[in-house]
């Protein structure tokens, strides 16, 4: 009834017809190698476990910020993976090829501004600010030993500053036992004790031998000593 028409088609400028020439020798069950060795398999291992770190931090941040996960939960997994993410740029490879955390978050698009954050405070929210004092056992005796512990952390931290030992894998250790030791004893505020979170922040950006230079020591020293005084006068 009808007489079949072609169906027209806009011409194209090019036209493609396969050829056995042009085939490509592509192996579809053939798995892909994204390393060449041993190491730098490690390699993209290790930024591939920083990178789930920082956004795992990130969301246990907000969690924290909307009372959605204990205070006691919220610490002890904070402090793991902020230990897992410097565990992980011990390693000198993994270090440079990091750069730095602004560089690997502008690298792989990331945004994460609480983990950045926290990352750079080093410790959890809950040791840096502690919204209460600290569950403790009951009794003067309890409360001496508190007291007692904190008093050895600053001593110990002066004392290791008295003899030269100034490099961030030194200090930093007995700087987080200072604030957390103190924390125990009194959740005041006293002269000196943000202090005690700036120096941790400054010896974050620092690598794990890299040492205080000599006005960097004689201001650490006078901080932490004001510190130690300002914690006496809670007493």
């Amino acid at each position: 009834m009808y007489s079949q028409r072609q169906l027209a088609y806009a011409p194209t400028p090019y036209s493609y017809t396969p050829t056995s020439s042009l085939s490509a020798n592509i192996n579809l069950d053939e798995e892909v190698k994204l390393y060449n060795s041993a190491s730098e398999r490690d390699l993209y291992e290790s930024l591939a476990e920083i990178y789930s770190i920082i956004l795992t931090l990130d969301a246990l941040e907000k969690a924290y910020l909307k009372d959605s996960i204990p205070e006691p939960e919220y610490t002890e997994i904070c402090s793991r993976l902020i230990k897992q993410y410097r565990s992980n740029l011990a390693d000198e490879n993994v270090a440079n090829a990091f750069v730095d955390l602004e560089t690997f978050k502008r690298e792989w698009g990331m945004e994460c501004p609480r983990a950045t954050e926290r990352i750079k405070v080093g410790i959890p929210a809950t040791v840096e600010q502690p919204t209460h004092k600290s569950s403790q056992p009951s009794g003067n005796a309890a409360a001496a030993t508190l007291i007692v512990a904190a008093s050895e952390n600053f001593i110990t931290l002066l004392d290791a500053i008295k003899i030269g030992m100034i490099s961030k894998d030194t200090l930093h250790p007995i700087l987080v036992e200072t604030i957390q030791s103190v924390n125990k004893v009194t959740d005041k505020e006293f002269d000196g004790k943000e202090k005690i979170v700036q120096w941790l922040i400054t010896l974050n950006q620092m690598r794990a031998a890299q040492e205080l230079n000599q006005e960097q020591t004689r201001e650490l020293e006078f901080d932490m000593q004001r510190a130690y005084n300002g914690f006496k006068t809670t007493l």
